[in-house]
């Protein structure tokens, strides 16, 4: 994954159990600033090792840490270096997602070597999205949740996310959701 994600990791730990823990976990795993550079691709298996022993350290499972930081995430990129490319991404629900394909353009272009996943808005209806996540990494189920469920609070919608169909390298989203007001 990217060092993005890691810097997000490592500032979700902060934010909820203090810059010891994440220093422990650092140790733990022997990683350092080296494994933080936010343009930088690193193997898939140590961002899962972080997951995981962020995951013990905040007493959750590894879906139920990967839901939460897909949900922090969102916050994350909307405060940092790419909250301008999401505050011209979508200004609802809808179409923030219609358009996550052409958010990860742009972030590709600036990480070359980056396999981002991609979205399809299949079915779209008043309070109803079908989105289809494809990605060649297996796992992030929970993740993608958390990341549709931000989004919701993002533009501060109500409703309810459930999965229709799990492919090999795919996931269909049945979003039925109220706006805001």
């Amino acid at each position: 994954m990217y060092g993005m994600i890691h810097r997000a990791m490592r500032q979700m730990v902060h934010e909820e159990l203090g810059e010891e823990a994440w220093l422990a976990l650092e140790q733990k795993l022997a990683i350092g600033p080296t494994e933080l550079l936010t343009g930088m691709v690193y193997d898939d298996a140590l961002t899962m090792q972080i997951v995981a022993e962020a995951a013990a350290r905040l007493n959750l499972s590894v879906e139920q840490c990967l839901f939460a930081f897909g949900q922090y995430w969102v916050r994350f990129a909307g405060q940092g270096s790419l909250s301008s490319i999401m505050k011209f991404t979508g200004q609802n629900l809808a179409s923030f997602i219609s358009n996550l394909d052409r958010l990860h353009l742009a972030v590709g272009a600036a990480m070359p070597g980056a396999r981002l996943p991609s979205f399809a808005t299949l079915e779209n209806a008043p309070g109803h999205l079908v989105v289809e996540y494809r990605s060649d990494r297996a796992g992030l189920e929970s993740f993608v949740l958390g990341l549709l469920q931000g989004l919701m609070d993002r533009f501060q919608a109500r409703g309810d996310i459930e999965v229709l169909h799990r492919g090999e390298k795919s996931i269909l989203f049945d979003i039925r959701y109220q706006d805001r007001g």
